[in-house]
């Protein structure tokens, strides 16, 4: 009898201490920590900085000009940003594009908005600056719809826009603008440029950042009534 007895509380006993290891190996967790993240390259938003990327697609629907007429996307673009948005609007909307490409191109040193001397500092302080403008738009007139786009410049459209503004008769067509700029809001970039062209119909402008995708882009875009009698 005592030897089952014994025998018993032994058993009892390697039982008890596996259910001890067993919730010792349950209750321990890793130590906290912090992963780091991978290091994706971020679209420049700088004087400088480049766009390379190739646009992205957009699962949207391009959108018409009124009755089917034909879109043209027309930008400036001094260090790409605007570029690469011009092409994604572009490209979604089925739209020819073109290239506002200065006469004299700008320099680094040009576009050094630090310094009151700089060709742009002087051209934005002086209302009546206009840059030429090397090439024209190929029969402007077969465009019922054109989008506009540009940096923001001290708050403002470049001056070379209203160049181009000036260069042709908009009677009758529907503008956009839109603008890229690191900070600046969209505000009254384009007072001037509405300014100077009497007889078109107008609609809502927009800002991007550099690094918007072509869903953003074309989000805003399909968004428009470009049949709208617009103001």
């Amino acid at each position: 009898m005592k030897k089952i007895t014994a025998i018993l509380l032994a058993a009892m006993m390697v039982m008890s201490l596996a259910a001890c290891g067993g919730e010792h190996d349950n209750t321990e967790s890793p130590q906290n920590g912090t992963e780091a993240p991978s290091n994706e390259e971020n679209e420049s938003q700088q004087s400088g900085g480049t766009n390379d990327r190739t646009p992205e697609s957009s699962t949207a629907e391009p959108s018409q000009g009124p009755e089917g007429g034909k879109i043209l996307v027309a930008y400036f673009s001094a260090t790409n940003n605007t570029e690469g948005i011009a092409q994604k609007l572009a490209q979604g909307l089925s739209a020819d594009i073109y290239e506002i490409v200065p006469e004299e191109p700008y320099t680094d040193e040009d576009l050094n908005y630090g310094s009151s001397g700089s060709r742009t500092s002087r051209e934005q302080n002086d209302p009546g600056a206009r840059p030429a403008i090397s090439g024209s738009v190929e029969d402007m007139e077969q465009y019922d719809v054109v989008f506009i786009g540009y940096p923001i410049w001290w708050g403002e459209a470049p001056q070379i826009m209203s160049t181009f503004i000036e260069s042709y008769d908009f009677s009758g067509k529907t503008l956009v603008t839109f603008c890229t700029s690191g900070s600046s809001g969209f505000g009254r970039s384009d007072e001037a440029l509405r300014s100077a062209a009497g007889g078109a119909t107008w609609l809502e402008g927009h800002r991007f950042s550099a690094g918007a995708s072509a869903d953003d882009v074309m989000g805003w875009a399909n968004g428009l009534d470009l049949n709208s009698e617009g103001e």
